[in-house]
């Protein structure tokens, strides 16, 4: 199995280093495997996961809702408590895109006010 290394995986996941260990240290990815010599082995199953909680933490979930989706996966629970779970954070996103589309409109009207 092909691993790299943490700067490789930062480099290639668009994350820092300290983010790395971040989410490892809130059990969002891993356990990372470890060379002879203790230094992290970043799978591309690894890489995955930094990609999806990179895409989540952008979409505004926090880290509690990573961690809850993180031990649904693990608990192995039924497919509908996963798709529950991103549906109601799907419906959040969504709220929070009409909000940002409303003051983009208004920010649009006074730009052209001022203009």
């Amino acid at each position: 199995m092909a691993t790299v290394t943490p700067a490789t995986a930062a480099d290639r996941t668009g994350v820092s280093i300290d983010t790395l260990r971040y989410y490892e240290r809130e059990g969002l990815i891993g356990p990372i495997r470890r060379s002879a010599g203790g230094r992290r082995e970043y799978t591309e199953d690894d890489l995955f996961w930094i990609g999806l909680v990179t895409c989540f933490r952008e979409a505004g979930l926090g880290i509690a809702d990573l961690r809850e989706f993180v031990a649904i996966l693990r608990a192995e629970h039924p497919p509908h408590n996963r798709v529950a779970f991103l549906h109601e954070r799907r419906a959040a996103l969504e709220q929070r895109v009409t909000a940002l589309r409303k003051a983009m409109g208004i920010l649009d009207e006074k730009i052209a006010y001022y203009s």
